[in-house]
């Protein structure tokens, strides 16, 4: 195997599974601490929580890793990212609970933990759920279009799996933990129902703005990671590293023994 391809691949990983866990980090973080109106569709206000902004990153880079690494990689980094989620909420709730200095402005820190409980909560449960389904939509499509129509599989599967996360996050947040800006003396329903379109409007938007990006970007490391052809992956029966060692006896000689 070819020790500088090999650096190069387990480099590019690094990086789309370190911009995955990161955006991931920093949304949980954000969450809902703040709600941001993006427009209005006649008189429909769009409206989108903080935390929503960076999150079609993480569809792009799971995308990317499972067309060039695999359904087995991009999954074990979903699971890594659920363990990401743990470890917030274990810090927050030590945050909480040591004795802090005496006279210090605690309040916006409970604030912030209190949303970012809610926040944390809800995306947990919506995050696996989505993100699983948009792995499993996309080897779907793959296999479906026998490896072809790299857009079919970015956009199938990423626009089913944000409806999924959208709808999930917000009915979380009302009914399990009470942080959605709900207005008083309305009807709840048609609230969570803008909340969810909106959400989903924005993360749909941005599915179908990256697709573009996707494709080049996946033609650029197919060159570069020396993937040999559209639909193959790192690792896969194709790929010339597994067809060296595969061929390679790694023990010369040891035909003549048997």
């Amino acid at each position: 195997m070819n020790p500088a391809l090999q650096q190069r691949r387990e480099f590019c990983f690094l990086v789309l599974a370190g911009l995955f866990l990161g955006t991931l980090g920093m949304l949980n973080i954000l969450g809902l601490t703040r709600f941001l109106e993006l427009g209005h569709i006649g008189s429909w206000p769009v409206v989108v929580a903080v935390g929503a902004l960076p999150y079609p990153i993480t569809f792009l880079c799971t995308d990317l890793i499972s067309e060039l690494w695999g359904e087995k990689r991009a999954a074990q980094v979903v699971w890594v990212g659920l363990l990401l989620n743990g470890w917030v909420v274990l810090i927050l709730w030590l945050g909480g609970v040591l004795p802090g200095v005496e006279g210090a402005p605690d309040a916006t820190f409970f604030e912030i933990q209190r949303l970012a409980f809610g926040s944390v909560i809800a995306s947990m449960a919506a995050y696996l759920t989505a993100q699983f389904v948009d792995v499993r939509m996309f080897h779907f499509w793959k296999r479906v279009s026998n490896g072809k129509a790299l857009w079919l599989r970015n956009n199938g599967s990423t626009l089913v799996s944000q409806l999924v996360d959208t709808s999930a996050v917000v009915l979380i947040s009302h009914f399990a933990s009470g942080v959605l800006p709900v207005r008083p003396g309305e009807p709840v329903a048609p609230q969570l129902i803008s909340f969810i379109a909106s959400g989903y409007l924005f993360k749909s938007a941005a599915a179908l703005a990256d697709t573009l990006p996707f494709i080049w970007i996946t033609g650029r490391l197919r060159q570069w990671l020396e993937i040999p052809c559209s639909g193959s992956e790192i690792g896969g029966d194709d790929d010339p590293c597994m067809q060296v060692m595969t061929s390679t006896n790694p023990l010369p000689g040891l035909e003549k023994l048997i």
